[in-house]
């Protein structure tokens, strides 16, 4: 290092072994180190397409440390340790800091470890020293440099100023008025300085710090509010902060050459940021509409009546029909701006357009995905809700018909069991009333079936959770407790008349006989009336055909049972004669049952009155069924032409946003004959939904007859919109590029032939390995740190492909840069001669503006003779234009 260097060293590392010390004795001034050090950081990690939270975690792994002092410094460091371990962070460190100790800088007490554990202390040591040498060591004014020079340069540039003396680097700073005039003496139209007070501090430092941010792109590093509620300021903070207004008017002609770029796309920056904040309240807007339904659709409260829930039904169909397509536009419309909007940035050079967090493009992606879902789980839950209302409903009257049969048969036994009539009876009267209750205990037997499935379907009704549980409950327990009381009466009066048996003998067999036959024929007259008015459900022809079926094999037995009545009543005549001819005190009735030959017939009669009203409930449902069959079989016929008409018109899109037939206007007029003939087919979704509703309507669930739902169909609809807008938007934009870009057809045609080659899985956009092999195919032979850049420039939002437009972008500007880099080599071999190199002031004094701006940026990284600083030889000056490869 040569004397001149060893001085720069010296002053500017003058302060740095107190950093520590100042650290500790202020707080406030650690947190305005904090967020200066991080906006200085970001301003430069920004060129690399990436930028930092946190300043003592996000330099932990060294990544970010490394490729930030790649960036300040033009020049490439050893390849960095990608392993996660911490010797891996550790390793990366070190050499961030051995490329800082290589550019003379001493490290004081700042090591690998304190960075990689996060010490926050060290952390900005570290980052104020990079800072020192890079962004202010190199100032130099009048003889001066480091911080003596940036001080001057700001007392130079601010005594024409009232009310501002610059003393220090902390407290002449305060009032805001400093930068307010640096602003003002290089671009005078952005601050009207006569209208600032110095007893309004707040309102100067946010107005320079404001259009510092807007017009000069340096970013805002520190709070107003902390720099006035601060006895004295950071002034390690205010020296980064000045040092980047020193960088950004540290020549007059650059700040000439700013503001007339600047004029320049002021008009189409305003257009831009109208573009950015209308697609940041559309995005609000649709989210927010999102964040308001999806409670809707995930609200689970059941309603008790099928009624409500019907209702439920038709508000989520007016939902699906009413107010989700405009929102669908939205979506839609929203992605051909964003679109829109970054390919205009891209051809204005500006950065890649980043919404606000919550609100990228795959946000409201992924929110829409949640609103879908949550419309599907709503569907499928009000169609169970009404099957199980429905269920509800049936077996509820089921359970009332069942429980009045069974209460009706109670009625006074009870009484009948509690009464005493054996102790007066006669031995006849005493066999008879034992036969009597063995008849009785055979018809409780027989009815232990019917308690046990009233029981079963309240509890049944208790687990779907019916809304009148509680009186259910209370009627089966009432029932259960009944039966319980019966059989223990029971129980007792059999005791009793066994008993009184062996006292009495003597029975007639006829009544005997009569009681056995009449019991079961009776129980079976009363099983078949309960069958007969058993309420049914079904869903298919094949069950109702089912239930027919079975009404005719029961109608088939009417015969034999009729049989059976007929002889069950010639006993009782046969009683009746035997009676009337041997004058038997009998009482006139059978003392073994109290089922008369008229409830017998009664009876009878009844279930002839229930056949034919049965046949009439199984034909109208049949007729009901077959009616639904003809809704499927109509619902059907149409979703099996409309769904493969939709996947038929998705392919052919797909094969018209790759193909290179004809020019793009070409491709454009076709894709647009492909939207106006979807949007015509628009009537035949429409008839397809009013059919599905007359589906749902007749609570049909199932159809055997297509694979495909309306739901299939919908999603298919959408989908079909949504890519032929999206391919149509994607022609413009490629229209647009060639059109800024001067590229020819021939030129695009190859470009579209390359990139079909290595998209290999056909789907529009290549992956990251298919780029890379479609770059090495085409003469490209760069390092991972290079391609990444590359990547960073076509894919900016990260998401792992390049589309064909950024693709196009990209080749453009490559073909650009190679143009330029030939004229100005010509321009070279004029202006070196004989001596055959050439300085950084002929370039710029010699060449156009952005032919000598483009040579300086190159050959940042290359030095030439040296005995003559700041010059290239003609083997460098070709290496800075193109490359290792090109010599």
């Amino acid at each position: 290092m040569d004397h001149y260097d060893s001085q720069q060293t010296n002053d500017y590392m003058q302060p740095e072994e107190d950093w520590d010390r100042d650290l500790l004795l202020d707080p406030a001034w650690e947190k305005q180190q904090r967020k200066t050090f991080t906006a200085w950081c970001n301003s430069h990690l920004r060129k690399a397409g990436t930028q930092i939270e946190n300043i003592e975690e996000d330099f932990r792994d060294g990544l970010k440390l490394m490729l930030l002092l790649e960036v300040i410094s033009g020049e490439r460091l050893a390849k960095p340790e990608r392993g996660k371990m911490r010797v891996h962070k550790i390793s990366n460190v070190n050499k961030a800091l051995d490329f800082i100790a290589s550019k003379g800088v001493k490290l004081v007490s700042i090591g690998a470890e304190e960075i990689v554990d996060g010490n926050v202390k060290m952390t900005l040591g570290m980052i104020w020293t990079i800072i020192l040498r890079f962004a202010i060591q190199d100032i130099s004014v009048e003889e001066t440099s480091a911080k003596e020079g940036l001080l001057l340069w700001c007392q130079r540039k601010t005594a024409p100023y009232k009310n501002v003396n610059i003393q220090n680097f902390h407290i002449s700073w305060k009032d805001g008025l400093g930068f307010c005039a640096l602003i003002h003496r290089h671009r005078p139209e952005l601050i009207d300085y006569g209208k600032l007070r110095k007893d309004d501090p707040l309102t100067n430092l946010n107005t320079a710090f404001d259009v510092a941010e807007r017009y000069l792109d340096i970013p805002k590093m520190l709070d107003a509010e902390d720099i006035v509620g601060t006895a004295r300021p950071d002034e390690k903070a205010i020296m980064t902060y000045v040092s980047s207004f020193y960088h950004a008017f540290s020549g007059a002609q650059k700040a000439e050459t700013a503001a007339n770029r600047i004029c320049k796309v002021l008009a189409v920056n305003q257009e831009n940021e109208q573009l950015m904040e209308d697609y940041e309240k559309l995005a609000s807007d649709l989210l927010e509409w999102i964040r308001r339904t999806i409670p809707w659709l995930e609200n689970r409260a059941p309603e008790n009546t099928m009624h409500a829930m019907q209702q439920k039904l038709e508000d989520f169909r007016d939902y699906r029909r009413l107010h989700k397509p405009p929102k669908v536009q939205e979506k839609c419309q929203l992605e051909i701006n964003f679109n829109t909007l970054q390919t205009k940035l891209r051809l204005s050079n500006r950065p890649a357009f980043m919404p606000s967090e919550g609100r990228m493009v795959s946000d409201i992606n992924n929110a829409w995905g949640c609103l879908e879902q949550a419309e599907k789980g709503y569907e499928e839950w009000l169609l169970n809700e009404i099957r199980r209302l429905e269920r509800l409903d049936h077996l509820a009257e089921k359970f009332r018909q069942k429980a009045s049969i069974h209460e009706a048969w109670t009625d006074g036994k009870e009484a009948m069991l509690r009464q005493k009539d054996y102790e007066t009876a006669t031995l006849s009267e005493i066999k008879a009333l034992l036969k009597k209750h063995e008849a009785f205990e055979s018809d409780l037997a027989a009815h232990q079936d019917r308690v046990e499935q009233i029981a079963a379907i309240a509890q049944e009704l208790n687990e779907l959770d019916y809304y009148d549980s509680p009186s259910v409950n209370a009627r089966c327990q009432k029932i259960c407790d009944q039966w319980d009381n019966l059989g223990a009466l029971t129980q007792k009066r059999r005791e009793a008349l066994e008993r009184t048996e062996k006292l009495l003998e003597t029975i007639d067999q006829l009544y005997l006989e009569y009681a056995k036959r009449a019991a079961p024929f009776n129980n079976w007259m009363e099983g078949a009336m309960e069958d007969l008015q058993d309420t049914f459900i079904v869903h298919t022809i094949e069950e109702i055909q089912g239930l027919t079926t079975a009404h005719e094999q029961f109608k088939a037995t009417l015969p034999d049972a009729d049989k059976e009545r007929l002889a069950i009543l010639g006993i009782h005549n046969e009683v009746s004669k035997i009676v009337q001819t041997y004058h038997v005190n009998m009482a006139g009735t059978n003392p073994y049952t109290t089922i008369t030959p008229q409830e017998i017939n009664g009876k009878w009669d009844h279930v002839r009155q229930l056949v034919p009203r049965r046949d009439q409930a199984l034909t109208e449902e049949h007729a009901r069924q077959q009616h639904n069959e003809r809704l499927r079989k109509q619902f059907a016929a149409q979703a099996n032409v409309i769904g493969p008409w939709i996947q038929t018109k998705m392919e052919e899109i797909g094969r018209i946003s790759i193909e290179m037939h004809g020019t793009l206007e070409d491709q454009l007029s076709h894709l647009r004959q492909y939207e106006k003939s979807i949007v015509n087919y628009k009537p035949k979704i429409d008839q397809l939904e009013g059919d599905h509703q007359l589906i749902q309507e007749a609570l049909i669930f199932d159809n055997k007859h297509t694979n495909y739902t309306m739901e299939h169909i919908r999603v298919g609809w959408e989908q079909l919109l949504t890519t032929i807008a999206r391919t149509i938007n994607e022609v413009e934009n490629q229209i647009l590029t060639r059109d800024a870009k001067g590229i020819s057809q021939e030129q695009m045609n190859e470009f579209r032939a390359s990139f079909n080659h290595f998209d290999r899985k056909k789907t529009g956009m290549m992956d990251t390995d298919d780029f890379r092999a479609c770059l090495i195919s085409m003469g490209y032979n760069m390092g991972e740190a290079e391609f990444a850049r590359i990547m960073s420039i076509v894919d900016p939002n990260r998401l792992g492909v390049v589309t064909f437009q950024a693709f196009i972008d990209f080749m453009s500007r490559e073909t650009a840069d190679t143009d330029t880099a030939d004229q100005v080599m010509a321009s070279f071999k004029i202006l070196a001669g004989d001596k055959n190199y050439i300085t950084v002031d002929e370039l710029r004094r010699e060449l156009p503006p952005d032919q000598a701006e483009y040579c300086i940026a190159r050959m940042a990284p290359y030095t030439g003779p040296d005995s003559v600083p700041g010059a290239l030889d003609y083997m460098s000056f070709s290496t800075a234009l193109y490359g290792e490869s090109d010599l």
